[in-house]
């Protein structure tokens, strides 16, 4: 049977091959893991997926949650789709033995949810944005919170939203005006309106537990007034029993493009003057507390733009191989069969652009799930504190690039299917429409390209920058060690170079005071940018496929081959490109900048 979430064949390749999951468990956290039991782990994510997870994905998107007498009703396959996810322990993957947890390494529990993600983007995102809230709450939460609200979200009878968005202030968290008033008790009295909150209301869990972003009535002007607070759908007694509903309402839903079975939410805090909320950690400090829920939030969007490419890729794949129509050029011979359009060269180069971006995206996105576990988990201090910063680097590229280039690769998705993808009958236009939300999820590319550029790139004196060149260099000097691969080793060592000039100059305007005029393009910086760093994900991938070439493994040529082809094309095809927008940054082109309003 095809393979219809992702290929088992490339998982196996990323996670063994490429980034070497089994020298995890020659850790101590992960000592007790073993190849075995990491496909264990995969194969049930898989099974569960496939079983609970993929038959109500179109219905979900065909029925989206309702608003009805003050509460949004899902359709019935979500929660035993959910329950199964938390009755086999995904939600505490992570989490250590004693928690009740899998002890597993972030890498082996990204690769897991993907499945879900491809599978059903929108029930998978309520387990999604609980396991970023109890993270947040361990990190940062008293121990009196930890014992309210932590302990019965890891047991899943909790679920958890983040609330940031507000109807006046969009990205600008700078202006929320949500309030929080002392109430004498040690708890705070919250007052405020927040929109767009995913799974801001549904029945799957006794309680939903909001991290809410407030102003305490002290608080300095703009992001260093921010303060982070728990508020509970329902309180909670101090024995850990439900009480009364807390002054939360569901203001409504809204009706989105994608992502239809994940409930959206307008969500209005202390209407009647009620609504009880618990500061977290110091006051004024909560947006750095919620920039982790934020940032596993941004590398899990990435992951989920990747899956739904990835997902769209592999179907029309099945189709192109099965569909025929036409001939080939030099087929004259009406008479002749048509052949099956994979056999046209112009599908085939929008398959092979479809698997560039797909799987160099997927690569990105588990490496990013490595460094969270080198950063957490390696012996010295030194190697944790680099690959932090290496993964403090990468994770605006982690979010915004596949969130743009696989939505392209769904557009392709279409493209292939002809006439068919445009209808709902096929199931293309839905990963299009669902992949079309994740350029807004968690910060627009916008937002991403003005955190690369205007602090990632030179913070820490650039040490993240500096760690990355070094690996792409030795990349590059591996890549050397087979000759079939310099044509692919050098354009990447020219747009390294040729980067590298450029950041210089824009870091020199940033340090000079000149902020509009070397942060105006940096939505170019990011594309560029983020080429880079798929193209170099890409070289370590060719450099496999040669090594397993050479192994002589006859099975895997093909697969190998395949590897090859799409890091030819992406640093062939695609690489050489980003010089152009090179030369409109080096030259701080002013065309969008100069604009005026009133010549629109």
């Amino acid at each position: 049977m095809s393979e219809t979430l992702l290929s088992s064949r490339n998982l196996a390749f990323e996670l063994y091959e490429v980034l070497d999951a089994e020298a995890l468990t020659q850790r101590e956290r992960f000592a007790e893991h073993s190849r075995e039991t990491f496909d264990a782990a995969l194969g049930t994510a898989r099974s569960l997926s496939e079983k609970y997870f993929a038959p109500h994905n179109r219905k979900g998107d065909e029925q989206e949650p309702e608003y009805v007498d003050g509460a949004a009703v899902l359709i019935p396959e979500v929660k035993p789709a959910v329950d199964a996810f938390l009755a086999a322990g995904f939600l505490n993957a992570t989490r250590g033995f004693e928690q009740g947890g899998m002890q597993l390494p972030t890498l082996l529990s990204q690769a897991c949810f993907a499945h879900f993600q491809a599978a059903n983007v929108g029930s998978s995102a309520y387990p999604f944005l609980t396991m970023g809230a109890a993270n947040l709450i361990e990190s940062f939460g008293s121990e009196e919170q930890k014992r309210r609200f932590l302990q019965p979200m890891i047991e899943g009878r909790f679920f958890g939203t983040m609330a940031l968005t507000e109807p006046h202030a969009g990205s600008s968290l700078a202006d929320i005006r949500t309030r929080a008033e002392p109430a004498g008790d040690g708890s705070y009295r919250i007052r405020g309106n927040k929109i767009f909150i995913s799974g801001g209301d549904h029945p799957l869990a006794e309680n939903i537990v909001h991290m809410v972003l407030a102003k305490l009535p002290d608080a300095p002007p703009g992001v260093k007034g921010i303060s982070l607070f728990i508020v509970p759908k329902f309180l909670v007694d101090d024995d850990g029993a439900l009480g009364p509903r807390n002054d939360v309402i569901l203001a409504g839903l809204f009706h989105k493009m994608g992502y239809r079975g994940t409930t959206s939410t307008a969500l209005n805090f202390g209407d009647a003057g009620a609504c009880v909320g618990y500061l977290v950690g110091r006051p004024h400090q909560g947006l750095a507390y919620m920039f982790q829920m934020m940032n596993e939030a941004r590398i899990g969007v990435g992951m989920g733009a990747v899956m739904l490419g990835y997902a769209g890729y592999l179907y029309s794949l099945d189709y192109a191989r099965e569909r025929p129509q036409g001939r080939l050029p030099d087929g004259k011979d009406p008479a002749s069969g048509q052949v099956a359009i994979i056999r046209h060269a112009d599908v085939r180069r929008m398959l092979l652009t479809q698997k560039a971006y797909v799987e160099g995206a997927f690569d990105l996105a588990l490496y990013a799930a490595r460094l969270v576990d080198d950063s957490q988990t390696l012996a010295s201090e030194e190697g944790r504190r680099q690959a932090h910063e290496l993964l403090d680097l990468l994770t605006p590229v982690v979010k915004s690039w596949p969130s743009e280039f696989c939505l392209k690769a769904n557009e392709l998705a279409i493209q292939i299917l002809g006439g068919h993808g445009y209808t709902r009958e096929y199931p293309v236009e839905q990963y299009y429409r669902d992949n079309r939300l994740n350029p807004i999820h968690e910060g627009t590319h916008g937002i991403q390209s003005l955190d690369l550029l205007g602090r990632k790139i030179g913070q820490n004196g650039g040490a993240g920058l500096k760690r990355l060149t070094r690996l792409i260099q030795d990349t590059c000097t591996r890549a050397g060690e087979f000759p079939a691969l310099m044509p692919l080793r050098e354009p990447l060592e020219r747009l390294l170079a040729n980067l590298s000039e450029v950041t210089l100059g824009l870091l020199g305007d940033l340090l000079q005071g000149q902020v509009n005029r070397g942060l105006a393009n940096s939505a170019l910086y990011l594309k560029v940018f983020g080429h880079l760093v798929i193209g170099w994900r890409w070289l370590e991938q060719a450099i496999r496929a040669e090594q397993g070439l050479a192994r002589g493994e006859a099975t895997d040529a093909d697969f190998y081959r395949g590897k090859l082809q799409a890091a030819r094309y992406f640093l062939t095809w695609e690489v050489p490109g980003c010089h152009h927008e090179l030369a409109l940054l080096e030259a701080r082109d002013d065309t969008c900048l100069a604009m005026q309003e009133a010549w629109f």
